[in-house]
């Protein structure tokens, strides 16, 4: 008897002990989340306050609460806000449309496709996610330049539709390495050649392969500031990260208020648009091998 009172008093023990280090797990992960966020609810908050209170009165709750810096911001540049939000969604759209294009056909080739040279060709696809962008930007700039496509978005959608980006590349080939054989086998006994199998069975069957191409898209394209400032130079041309920055004024005193109320304008597609297709971009990393 006093054997099984020691071991309920052992279990009910270990029991709080589980409980408690869950609820200091929990805890601990709401405060890093929050400490996370804090730069994101301080610019929230500073957007409602006048400016010369933002750096005066740091703290989250604005002592004069007021929506003046979203007209004053929108209106502050050359042209309305809303111009720039047309830029952004344009270079984004394209780059979308040429990310699925182009990465889901070279993602086919590695992935079904034999041909001399696969293995070699991969590891260089491999090895250009490796590559960082101020690599290639020069180059990159004086061809476009003999193009004489400076000053518009082909040098930012263009690339795109010659499969570009290998980190997509790469999640695709996963994806689709993923897939049966039999289906292709299949389909080629009812007279499928490549084209349809690949427009046909592939595709449909990679779409959460494609949403997360996406959305990682949209999000990147969205929030690239170094090539589009190198590519566009005229203000007519300019995308959201870029008219964000002609706010800082480093002659004249800089417009904190509106600049922080068009951040959070400029954040409302990003957020949107990843809510919209979490639950795709979940699954298309999980089952890519991708962890």
């Amino acid at each position: 008897m006093a054997t099984e009172t020691t071991a309920r008093a052992s279990s009910g023990e270990r029991t709080r002990a589980q409980h408690l280090r869950r609820l200091l797990t929990h805890v601990g992960l709401i405060g890093f989340g929050l400490l996370m966020l804090y730069p994101l609810l301080w610019m929230l908050s500073s957007s409602f306050k006048p400016t010369e209170e933002i750096f005066r009165a740091p703290g989250l709750i604005p002592e004069t609460f007021s929506f003046g810096n979203y007209p004053e911001g929108w209106t502050a540049l050359q042209h309305p806000f809303h111009h720039y939000l047309l830029n952004s969604a344009i270079v984004v759209a394209g780059a979308i449309i040429g990310n699925l294009v182009g990465c889901s056909m070279a993602a086919y080739a590695f992935a079904r496709l034999e041909f001399r040279g696969k293995r070699l060709f991969f590891a260089i696809m491999l090895a250009t996610i490796m590559l960082p962008i101020h690599v290639v930007i020069v180059p990159q700039y004086i061809l476009f330049a003999e193009l004489g496509w400076i000053n518009t978005f082909l040098p930012l959608i263009v690339p795109k539709l010659l499969a570009t980006d290998g980190f997509f590349i790469f999640l695709m080939v996963q994806f689709i390495r993923g897939l049966p054989r039999d289906l292709d086998e299949a389909a080629r006994i009812d007279g499928c050649g490549h084209v349809r199998i690949f427009l046909q069975l592939i595709l449909p069957l990679s779409l959460p392969a494609l949403a997360t191409t996406a959305i990682f898209t949209f999000i990147w394209t969205w929030n690239d500031f170094f090539s589009q400032l190198i590519f566009l130079t005229s203000p007519d041309m300019y995308t959201v990260p870029v008219a964000l920055r002609t706010f800082v004024d480093s002659t004249s005193q800089t417009s904190w208020g509106p600049l922080f109320a068009m951040s959070v304008v400029a954040l409302g597609p990003v957020f949107g648009f990843f809510l919209a297709g979490q639950r795709y971009l979940v699954k298309g990393i999980a089952t890519t091998g991708i962890k």
